[in-house]
């Protein structure tokens, strides 16, 4: 913030500034119903900016309750046929300090897996990155030959596009069953050698399973290869 005025002379710059603080004091004064104050309702000027020649904006300490490092803003015109500066708008802003919201996220971006109940709809977008339409798909990735495509059709509308895959994967080895957890850096042997793994199909069936080990912790949760438990069906009592 700036200490000068580009739309003003240096000698007029005092008369701008009594203007401005008499127009915050007005709407102080009129909002006084809705508005509380700690003390002064227009503390000190805090500098003005210039954005052309004919506006500035002039800046206000306030003690607004509840509202620290809030500052009243106040732009006024520099005509030059006018003799005066015309005031245009009066507003609080909040300062480089003040107390504000968090930025909004969209709906879909902020739900959890825990907020999803019975009946409750969780929309994807027509342009969701981590989807291609079902005639995108390649056969390697749905294991099945171009004849088969052929003959039953594109089958689902939708079908994961690499991003998803790989967004997927990121969260499938640092979640609870990758190979950085506590039961795979103490496990005997890694989920690949395991009879109770069960690949996956489509393209990460070398990377990811299912665990059909009823006394596994991960029994029924997709797995990576090298993840790992206690409940190895190699780990043989002799």
């Amino acid at each position: 913030m700036t200490s000068t005025s580009k739309g003003l002379r240096e000698g007029d710059l005092a008369v701008a500034e009594s203007i401005a603080r008499e127009a915050a004091l007005s709407e102080a004064e009129s909002s006084v119903g809705n508005l509380r104050f700690d003390g002064e309702k227009v503390g000190a000027h805090l500098g003005v900016e210039g954005s052309d020649e004919q506006y500035e904006t002039h800046f206000f300490a306030t003690s607004l309750t509840g509202y620290p490092d809030w500052r009243w803003a106040v732009t006024l015109a520099c005509v030059a046929e006018s003799p005066a500066p015309t005031v245009c708008d009066v507003v609080l802003l909040p300062g480089p300090d003040a107390l504000l919201p968090p930025q909004w996220v969209p709906y879909h971006e902020r739900v959890l897996p825990e907020d999803v109940l019975p009946g409750t709809l969780v929309p994807t977008s027509a342009d969701d990155a981590r989807l291609v339409p079902g005639y995108a798909a390649l056969p390697a990735d749905e294991e099945l030959d171009a004849t088969q495509l052929w003959e039953f059709g594109l089958g689902r509308v939708r079908v994961l596009s690499p991003i998803g895959r790989d967004m997927a994967s990121d969260r499938w080895i640092a979640g609870e069953y990758g190979p950085d957890s506590d039961f795979a850096k103490s496990a005997p042997k890694a989920c690949a050698s395991c009879a109770f793994f069960l690949p996956i199909a489509g393209s990460l069936r070398n990377a990811f399973g299912v665990c059909a080990n009823a006394i596994s912790p991960a029994d029924g949760h997709v797995v990576a290869v090298n993840y790992g438990c206690g409940a190895h069906s190699e780990a043989l009592v002799l």
